[in-house]
C-alpha cells in the first residue's frame, strides 16, 4: 500500500476509535442510567419504558431509511458527504444532552432518537468504504484493526468519563464524548475517497428498481428452509443480546444499586472478557464447527439471563456480567461463521446484505418489550424473563438447523 492508502486505513480505523466513545458511554454504561433515573425517573419502570422506545424507534428508522440513503449515496457519489452529515448530527445531539434537565422526558427522547439514528446510520456509509481503501485480501485484516482500535477507544473514553464521575461533574461527560467523537472522526471525514473515485460505471437504476432488487434478494435468501430457520434464530437471540447491552447498566443500577463508577469498572471488565472470548472461540470454530460453538454460547447466555431474574447481590452480578462478556465475544464470530455455511460462491454481497438487515432488525423489538414489561409490572425481573425467552427460543430453533458442507467452498447443502 502507498502512503496515501496507509493514511486512509488509519483514518478509517480512527473513526471506529471515535464512535466507540458513543457506544461505551452513551449507549451502554453511563447515559442510560442518567436518562432512566435522573431525567425520567425509574420508580415504576418509566425510565425503562422511554429508553426502550428511544432505542427501538431509532433502530427502526435506520432499518427503513438505510436502503434508500445507501442507494442515493452510491448513485450520486455522496458516501463521504452522508458519513459527515450523520456524524455531525450525532455529535451535536450528544452535546445537547448537557442542556437536559430533570423531567425533560420528551426533549431527551428526541435527542436520543436523533443521536442513535445518526450513529447507527453513519455505520452504513463507514462500512461501505472498506472495499474502496484496501483490496479484498486485506479487508478481513482491516476489519480486525478497526475492532481493536475501537476497543481502545471504548477504554479511553470510559476512563475519561470515570475521572469526571469521581468529581461529580456529570454535565461535562456528554460534551466530552461529543468532542472525542468529533476530533477522532475528522481524519476519516477528510481523507476517505469519494464514492465515484473507484467506480467504473455510474449506477443508472432508479430508486424503485433498487427497492425491488432488495425485495427480490430477500425472497431468494428466504426460499431456503435451513437458512430461513437460522436467520429467525439469529433474530431472536440477537434481540436478547442487544436488549442486554441496552439495559444492563439500568438493571444493575435500578435492581442492584450499582453506582456510576461501579458501572464503568464493570463495563471495562466486560469489554476485556468480550475480547478474550473472541480469541478463545477462534480455534474452536474450526474444530467444533460454528453451530457447536454457537449452541454452547447461547446455552451460556440463556443460563445467565435466567439467573439474572433472581440475582440480588452485586458480586453475583459481577460474575454473571464477566461470563456474559465471554459469550458476547464469541456470539458474533460464530454467528457469522454459521451464516457463511449457507452463502453460495459469488453471492456474498447479496446474502450479507440480508444478514445485515436481520441484524439491524434485532435491536427493535427487544428494547421496546423490556421497557413495556418493566413499566407494566413495576419491576425489571419480569422483563429479564422476556430476555431469557429470547435466548431460549433462539437456541431451540438453532438446534433444528442442519448444514452439510459441500467441501467445495462457499456454500452448503441444507436440510
Amino acid at each position: 500500500m502507498g502512503s496515501s492508502s496507509k493514511k486512509r486505513v488509519w483514518a478509517w480505523c480512527l473513526y471506529d476509535f471515535a464512535n466507540s466513545s458513543y457506544s461505551a458511554v452513551i449507549a451502554s454504561a453511563i447515559f442510560p442510567v442518567y436518562f432512566a433515573h435522573y431525567i425520567v425517573g425509574n420508580e415504576m419502570g418509566l425510565g425503562d419504558l422511554w429508553w426502550g422506545r428511544a432505542v427501538s424507534f431509532s433502530m427502526l428508522f435506520v432499518l427503513l431509511t438505510s436502503p434508500i440513503t445507501g442507494f442515493i449515496a452510491d448513485k450520486e457519489g455522496k458516501n463521504r458527504s452522508f458519513l459527515t452529515t450523520y456524524t455531525m448530527v450525532c455529535v451535536l445531539a450528544v452535546a445537547m444532552f448537557s442542556l437536559l434537565e430533570k423531567g425533560d422526558v420528551i426533549p431527551a427522547f428526541f435527542l436520543v432518537f436523533l443521536a442513535n439514528s445518526a450513529m447507527e446510520g453513519a455505520l452504513v456509509f463507514y462500512n461501505a468504504f472498506m472495499p474502496k481503501i484496501v483490496p479484498r485480501e486485506f479487508q478481513g485484516r482491516l476489519s480486525a484493526w478497526g475492532f481493536g482500535v475501537g476497543y481502545l477507544g471504548s477504554i479511553l473514553s470510559l476512563l475519561m468519563a470515570l475521572y469526571l464521575l469521581k468529581r461529580e461533574v456529570y454535565g461535562l461527560i456528554w460534551p466530552m464524548v461529543s468532542l472525542f467523537f468529533l476530533i477522532f472522526s475528522l481524519p476519516c471525514l477528510f481523507l476517505m475517497p469519494s464514492q465515484m473515485e473507484n467506480s467504473t460505471e455510474k449506477d443508472k437504476r432508479s430508486l424503485r428498481a433498487h427497492i425491488q432488487g432488495l425485495i427480490l434478494q430477500l425472497r431468494e435468501v428466504f426460499k431456503k428452509k435451513g437458512l430461513r430457520r437460522f436467520l429467525l434464530s439469529y433474530l431472536l437471540y440477537e434481540e436478547g443480546i442487544n436488549t442486554t447491552i441496552v439495559f444492563a447498566s439500568i438493571f444493575a443500577s435500578t435492581s442492584l444499586g450499582f453506582r456510576y463508577n461501579e458501572l464503568v469498572l464493570l463495563y471495562l471488565f466486560v469489554q476485556l472478557t468480550a475480547l478474550l472470548g473472541s480469541f478463545l472461540v477462534a480455534g474452536s470454530l474450526d474444530k467444533r464447527g460454528p453451530k457447536g460453538v454457537l449452541i454452547m454460547t447461547l446455552s451460556l447466555w440463556s443460563s445467565i439471563s435466567f439467573l439474572c431474574i433472581w440475582v440480588d447481590k452485586k458480586f453475583l452480578f459481577w460474575i454473571l456480567a464477566i461470563l456474559s462478556g465471554l459469550g458476547l465475544g464469541s456470539a458474533q464470530a460464530s454467528s457469522r461463521a454459521m451464516f457463511l455455511k449457507f452463502v453460495p460462491n459469488k453471492m456474498e454481497g447479496q446474502y450479507f446484505g440480508v444478514y445485515s438487515m436481520v441484524g439491524k432488525s434485532s435491536a427493535i423489538l427487544g428494547p421496546l418489550l423490556f421497557g413495556e414489561v418493566s413499566h407494566l409490572f413495576g419491576s425489571q425481573r419480569p422483563a429479564v424473563f422476556v430476555v431469557f425467552l429470547m435466548f431460549l427460543s433462539g437456541l431451540l430453533l438453532l438446534k433444528s438447523v442442519e448444514v452439510l458442507a459441500t467441501g467445495e467452498g462457499g456454500g452448503s447443502h441444507e436440510r
